[in-house]
């Protein structure tokens, strides 16, 4: 995870309808980006869906929402449309952002060991500085958390 007040990597991805986003595009507001592990799931839907909820209050405090997973973009249209999320998420099979971010991690389930993305959320201010991090995310509670952080 990477330290607070350090400036956030840039990146280049695209969304779920492909379109390319970039971390300057989001200067001037505060910016959620949340790293999930895969579209559908119960967990990453349960944190989606939560967001989807609350994001016209995020809206309303010029925070933008921003999703980011290594599924593909296809994968992203077919959970933005089933969820209806009103948000961008963002595909990035090459991991590249995911590792610049620090959230591509050794995971234990069940005992198993394997590399993955660890639910991760950061803000980032209006300058591109990270103000937030926690890896130590409950993917059901993080977007009403987040809320109540954008509004302190």
């Amino acid at each position: 995870m990477l330290p607070i007040n350090a400036p956030a990597p840039a990146f280049a991805l695209p969304d779920q309808n492909g379109a390319i986003h970039t971390l300057s595009e989001y200067a001037g507001r505060k910016l959620i980006l949340y790293f999930y592990p895969k579209d559908m799931t119960p967990g990453c839907t349960k944190q989606a869906v939560g967001f989807a909820e609350l994001n016209s209050q995020f809206e309303a405090l010029g925070v933008t929402v921003v999703g980011v997973s290594k599924d593909s973009v296809a994968s992203h249209k077919k959970f933005e449309e089933k969820y209806a999320l009103p948000f961008t998420i963002l595909s990035d099979v090459d991991k590249t952002c995911i590792e610049a971010y620090d959230v591509w991690k050794e995971k234990k389930n069940y005992g198993k060991i394997s590399m993955g993305v660890v639910r991760t959320t950061y803000l980032i201010d209006e300058n591109g500085v990270i103000i937030y991090a926690s890896d130590k995310v409950k993917a059901a509670e993080n977007p009403g958390k987040m809320l109540e952080m954008v509004r302190n």
